[in-house]
């Protein structure tokens, strides 16, 4: 069985299979952080009582902001920035809410407002990332389907496209982190420096965006490791 050189030693094509498999529990328990994280802290109301949608609005005002919208959307932790529509969307429990949570992830998503408007490099490389992982993302099930159903197993051409369209899913997770966690860097510095919370509220918005931020961790872990394994059987 051929193997793969990685960091100075080699992994063969088995055992990066099981680190795939073993990072289906890992991104199991960095969901299950998130969600206990978040409910956590969705008990605890901020002290100034300022809602989600009115931190957001704070701190995109202080950074010069005024021409991106807050939304109020459906659904649990649906929040986002989508910076072709300049919007910034809310969950209800978020843009209403006034818990640390809430705040937390306000003002997250009103970082990667500030992001779009200094024209922050990483956000703007996964802007241009996102119609070709949307396309491979849909691409990949068939290829998955087709190799199980069809050709007894991913070769050839088959194996060929899922590498390509692997490789295109890890960098668009790679760059996520930098953005993410610059997101959520500011979102903190805000949050105080406007006097919205309190330094010691700060653990609790910690909390969430840390645990949300291990969810990011994990996605690229197993995108990496799945498109390592696809390498190694590809030199097979």
């Amino acid at each position: 069985m051929a193997a793969i050189h990685l960091g100075g030693g080699f992994l063969s094509p088995g055992v990066l299979f099981l680190l795939v498999i073993f990072m289906i529990p890992v991104s199991l328990y960095a969901q299950f952080r998130v969600s206990s994280a978040y409910n956590k802290n969705a008990q605890i109301r901020s002290r100034g009582g300022i809602t989600g949608r009115e931190a957001a609005e704070a701190v995109m005002n202080r950074a010069g902001i005024t021409d991106v919208t807050i939304e109020m959307t459906g659904g649990h932790l649906t929040d986002h920035y989508d910076p072709i529509n300049k919007r910034l969307v809310l969950s209800e429990e978020n843009y209403r809410g006034t818990s640390l949570a809430a705040l937390g992830v306000a003002s997250h998503e009103a970082g990667h407002a500030i992001q779009h408007k200094v024209g922050y490099s990483m956000l703007h490389f996964r802007m241009a990332l996102v119609p070709a992982t949307n396309f491979v993302s849909r691409v990949v099930p068939m290829v998955l389907l087709v190799g199980f159903f069809f050709a007894r197993g991913l070769s050839g051409p088959l194996l060929d496209v899922a590498i390509m369209c692997y490789a295109v899913i890890t960098l668009f997770q790679l760059v996520t982190l930098p953005v993410e966690f610059d997101a959520s860097r500011r979102a903190k510095v805000q949050l105080v420096e406007l006097g919205i919370l309190d330094r010691d509220e700060m653990p609790g918005v910690n909390e969430t965006l840390d645990a949300a931020a291990l969810t990011y961790v994990a996605a690229f872990v197993s995108s990496l490791l799945y498109l390592l394994y696809l390498l190694s059987a590809r030199r097979n």
